[in-house]
């Protein structure tokens, strides 16, 4: 399998076959509109203005996993995103991203690149203590941990990068310039 062999879902129930991104970067992130790291929305909406045009695409997944954070409908998550950050990158119907409902792709990003930590400094230690309260195995698991996870993936279509929310951004937009 490859990332070629997934798609994603629309807000309107359309099907996306990532094999229509073939060629192109991809930044794969699960997103929040009530979550801490909400305003990342505004660096992602810059680095898909600074790098679409070569190539990059960016696929948002609202997900209402993690504390609750994505409440709203579809339709709700659309219109904060847009009005509030301005964001002009494709955004898909809200899922899951681990357990037995998650999006096929989330297994296969997972598989390809596990977590290896939230780095450190003070946000590292905050996730550390939140996220183990709730999964005392998670430094040993490769289950998205909280909103605002990253996957890259190349041209080629291989997951080079997963970037945790607690990554700095200017590391994303680094790892994308890289690639584009």
């Amino acid at each position: 399998m490859s990332i070629y062999d997934y798609s994603v879902i629309t807000p309107k129930k359309e099907e996306i076959a990532l094999e229509s991104f073939r060629g192109r970067v991809m930044l794969i992130v699960n997103t929040a509109t009530g979550c801490g790291f909400t305003p990342q929305y505004k660096e992602l909406e810059e680095i898909y203005e600074k790098f679409h045009d070569q190539g990059l695409e960016i696929i948002d997944i609202p997900c209402n996993q993690f504390a609750g954070q994505t409440p709203g409908t579809d339709e709700e998550i659309h219109e904060f995103c847009t009005l509030k950050y301005n964001t002009q990158f494709p955004q898909m119907k809200k899922s899951d991203v681990n357990g037995e409902n998650a999006l096929p792709l989330y297994g296969y990003l997972k598989e390809q690149q596990g977590f290896k930590g939230f780095g450190k400094g003070p946000k590292a230690m905050m996730m550390n203590a939140v996220v183990g309260k709730f999964d005392k195995d998670f430094k040993n698991n490769p289950d998205i941990k909280w909103n605002f996870t990253k996957f890259v993936v190349d041209r080629e279509g291989n997951v080079v990068a997963r970037f945790e929310p607690t990554a700095d951004m200017k590391d994303v937009e680094a790892c994308v310039a890289s690639l584009i």
